[in-house]
């Protein structure tokens, strides 16, 4: 066994991928910077559980575009997004949600974009990543 963590670089803030990419499943900190949020999204197949460690953020979610509801995160509680759930999360503070995940399979639909960035599928992901690691 190897200690493993990368982080990545997002418009929003960055990743902290603890889980290396063979592993069965994804372990990730994204760290959302105060007033930034992510694309309204929804998966075709990855599920996933954010809670909220650190600072302030809200979850919107829905079952789809037109249909949302908006929460502050209490923090360690888990939220769970299945796939096909419409969700955004933002940064109301600097704040670290902790990711647990399925593997990144499937696409990810981005229905908006604050960072005019497109659908991510396995492949664009991966060659996103490779671009935005950080060097340490």
């Amino acid at each position: 066994m190897k200690p493993f963590s990368q982080k990545e670089m997002k418009p929003w803030g960055y990743e902290v991928i603890l889980a290396p990419p063979e592993a069965p499943a994804s372990a990730k900190i994204l760290h959302v910077n105060q007033g930034h949020r992510s694309s309204l999204q929804y998966h075709e197949i990855k599920e996933e559980t954010l809670i909220l460690i650190d600072g302030k953020a809200y979850l919107i979610y829905g079952p789809d575009k037109d249909n949302l509801t908006k929460v502050e995160m209490k923090p360690f509680k888990g939220y769970f997004i299945p796939k096909g759930l419409v969700h955004r999360y933002g940064g109301i503070t600097d704040c670290d949600i902790f990711e647990s995940s399925l593997k990144e399979d499937g696409t990810t639909y981005r229905l908006e974009d604050d960072y005019h960035r497109p659908n991510e599928t396995k492949e664009s992901g991966e060659e996103e990543r490779k671009k935005n690691l950080v060097k340490e």
